[in-house]
């Protein structure tokens, strides 16, 4: 009786509508309601995936995530308490706001607003990005994964493992402390990073097309300071992605080809070669941290460290060999991994 994915985000946001031409004319989204109280936006037939409501500050208001049924949540409901966390049950009113058959309402050791929920909405009304894009990936994934910053992970991280019930996938100790959780097959839907504060570090989302990424890239290139992470690819989810500056101030993580893994029978590991293969200039962070990241980066490519793309059934077309030398290196491949 676990979490199976993250269902929706909120937001608040000092300048609201600065959302709607981010989220619409960037992103893709589907602004799906637009009023003084909120702006709802949707990624795929879900009802509401991103709410933005006005606010003082700008930063994370609540994370949604998704159990199967009422009985899963009475169960969850139970596990929180038994584990000392206050659990309040949301009334008809909340449920409905949230557009949810049932939810629970818990915090984080941080102090984040956690919504356990079940029976999100679905609409037969078409999905209409705001550009267009091939679509996100999404459905039993959810939504995509978000990244919270923390004074420690000792403190935070069995409230997610334990209670909530993700699991490792794997963890870095350089250039930063992260440990990256699933709850389902995408590789995290959960990320914390030990920054010795406590915050919204970025959200991602993943689109169906490499494309989506690229003309997004060059629509944040033409606008001064939005880009806060250039183009590049992950060493552990492999994921193609850039990263931009939402209004809110943290990161939007917008990218293709994500890896899944088999929760029965994954094996967390140490990540030794930096978090990234190549690119993903970060303009965040201490000098000794992006020259961390660069050392590891530039050992990663010296080292030959390479990974098939991840690409989905109809999303590629397989390009003609004309090279000997490759020709044998694939016929090798098979007897290499056998020793």
């Amino acid at each position: 009786m676990t979490v199976q994915a993250l269902g929706y985000v909120g937001v608040t946001a000092k300048s609201p509508e600065d959302w709607a031409g981010y989220g619409t004319s960037l992103l893709g989204l589907h602004l799906a309601e637009r009023s003084a109280s909120q702006l709802v936006f949707r990624m795929d037939d879900r009802k509401q995936r991103l709410v933005v409501t006005p606010g003082d500050t700008d930063g994370a208001r609540f994370f949604g995530w998704e159990v199967a049924d009422a009985a899963a949540l009475d169960a969850m409901a139970a596990r929180l308490d038994r584990a000392g966390h206050a659990v309040a049950r949301g009334d008809r009113a909340l449920a409905d706001q949230r557009r949810v058959a049932g939810l629970i309402v818990t915090q984080d050791p941080l102090g984040n607003r956690i919504e356990i929920v079940h029976g999100a909405e679905s609409t037969e009304a078409p999905f209409v990005p705001g550009r267009s894009i091939s679509g996100f990936r999404t459905g039993a994934l959810g939504m995509g994964h978000a990244v919270l910053t923390v004074p420690s992970l000792a403190a935070v991280l069995p409230f997610y493992t334990e209670v909530l019930g993700f699991q490792v996938s794997d963890y870095v100790t350089h250039p930063f402390r992260a440990h990256f959780l699933h709850c389902n097959p995408r590789h995290h839907s959960l990320a914390l990073i030990e920054t010795g504060q406590a915050g919204l570090h970025h959200l991602m989302v993943e689109t169906y097309m490499l494309d989506d990424v690229g003309q997004a890239y060059d629509l944040a290139m033409l606008e001064e300071g939005r880009i806060a992470t250039s183009l590049g690819r992950h060493t552990n989810d492999f994921m193609t992605s850039f990263y931009s500056r939402t209004p809110g101030g943290f990161m939007m993580e917008y990218g293709w080809g994500g890896r899944v893994v088999d929760p029965k029978t994954w094996q967390a590991v140490e990540m030794h070669s930096g978090p990234s293969l190549w690119g993903h200039e970060r303009n965040w962070g201490t000098p000794e941290m992006k020259a961390e990241a660069r050392r590891l980066k530039i050992k990663a490519a010296a080292d030959g460290e390479r990974q098939p793309v991840q690409v989905l059934p109809g999303n590629h077309n397989p390009i003609q060999g004309e090279c000997l030398w490759w020709d044998a290196a694939k016929a090798a491949a098979p007897r290499i991994a056998a020793e």
